[in-house]
């Protein structure tokens, strides 16, 4: 390793680099695109997957919602076209039938009428269990959200989003602990939280129970979010779930309506697909064209060596042993090598770092912090200096063939 620190080695570097500016810059390009391309793209792949983290950060992805809906078939003297209802016997079953589910959240939906003092609007009106807290978490700015407590005793309590606490309250009001009218009904506020990406902004959430008595829904479900455990296939599990609550309100099972569903496991599911076949590609064309550079470096080394063929004659005539001669062929390719690396990595990180000012900024942002971590970079950094040894060897052996006799007398 001494003569990695002797400056006749760099110096030699420098004039074979000096005498080919024209091939040499040409050629560094080359390695430069491929890590370039890599850098960017692996970056913006980034970027796009900490985007769908953001946008469902708060929502348990392998999760299916299944709602009631009209049947399209006669059944069991039923007539095609009624309204099937879910009851909430029925999430017990389900829970206790159907293997792989981790949660299962009913929900209910209204609209109703809020007034405060002399401010009224229509919003949306759910009825949750603290379940769904786990499952769609949501971002409270202050106080909490309803508890197993409010459901038993069928509390008058609500959780409110900052959009309708913005329509109903002063700016320097704390809402926890202030009544609003729903429906004419006094309830009273005990949490505020932020609109997720899923969320109705203008919405609040009372106790399930409590709509039901507010709203004379008896015992019925409006829908329900049926999450996974993490290895369970949820794809398994919406058709289990809707086949199971077919049997148990007599729709047919054919039957292409009755249930509807999302399923946005299979969804995410996709998108991360798309995800990875695009991280796949990034790599395939970056290392492909890194391995096309550094092959054109190896190709303007042998170049190089023929040109040189007097000089290192010379040398060996003088007592240069060919491992010595070898070595600094090699460090030549390696030094291109890493040269071009360097350009490339710093300018894929500029440019992810306009990328991330552009389209990085916001809540609507599509490339989140668009970056390439350091392990990669290193990863890079490893295999350049593979690639520039590995490539070194074919002018470096074809150098050390020379016979000094030979190359004397060459022309």
């Amino acid at each position: 390793m001494k003569f990695l620190f002797e400056s006749d080695t760099w110096k030699e570097i420098y004039e074979s680099i000096r005498k080919n500016k024209l091939r040499t810059i040409v050629t560094i390009i080359g390695v430069t695109w491929g890590i370039f391309l890599l850098v960017s793209l692996l970056g913006a792949a980034r970027g796009m997957e900490n985007s769908f983290n953001r946008l469902f950060g708060d929502l348990a992805t392998n999760s299916v919602f299944i709602w009631r809906t009209k049947t399209s078939m006669p059944f069991k003297g039923y007539q095609e076209g009624r309204r099937v209802e879910i009851k909430r016997a029925d999430i017990q079953k389900i829970k206790n039938e159907i293997d792989g589910i981790e949660f299962i959240v009913p929900r209910y939906y209204r609209n109703g009428t809020i007034t405060k003092n002399f401010e009224s609007a229509i919003f949306s009106v759910y009825g949750d269990y603290p379940l769904l807290n786990k499952v769609q978490k949501k971002n409270l700015s202050y106080g909490r959200f309803i508890n197993e407590i409010d459901i038993q005793e069928k509390r008058k309590v609500v959780v409110i989003s900052e959009e309708v606490y913005k329509q109903l309250f002063d700016k320097d009001v704390k809402a926890v602990g202030e009544n609003i009218l729903i429906n004419k009904i006094n309830f009273t506020v005990i949490g505020v939280f932020k609109s997720g990406q899923f969320d109705d902004e203008n919405s609040v959430h009372i106790p399930f129970t409590t709509l039901q008595r507010m709203y004379n829904t008896g015992d019925t479900v409006g829908w329900v979010m049926v999450t996974a455990k993490k290895d369970a296939d949820i794809n398994q599990i919406e058709i289990d779930t809707k086949l199971l609550l077919k049997n148990l309100c007599k729709v047919h099972p054919n039957d292409p309506r009755g249930f509807g569903s999302f399923n946005l496991g299979k969804e995410f599911a996709k998108m991360m697909g798309f995800l990875k076949g695009m991280q796949f590609l990034t790599w395939f064309v970056g290392i492909a064209t890194l391995i096309a550079g550094v092959f054109a470096i190896g190709n303007i080394l042998l170049i190089t060596v023929k040109e040189r063929t007097q000089e290192i004659g010379i040398r060996r005539a003088l007592g240069a042993t060919p491992i010595v001669i070898k070595r600094q062929i090699i460090l030549e390719a390696v030094t291109l090598s890493l040269i071009a690396g360097i350009l490339g990595i710093i300018s894929g990180g500029l440019v992810l770092i306009l990328i991330d000012t552009l389209y990085g900024q916001g809540d609507d942002a599509v490339l989140v912090n668009a970056s390439v971590s350091i392990p990669i970079v290193l990863i890079a950094v490893l295999a350049l200096t593979i690639l520039g040894t590995l490539i070194g060897l074919i002018p470096a052996s074809r150098a050390t063939r020379i016979k000094p006799i030979e190359a004397l007398s060459d022309e």
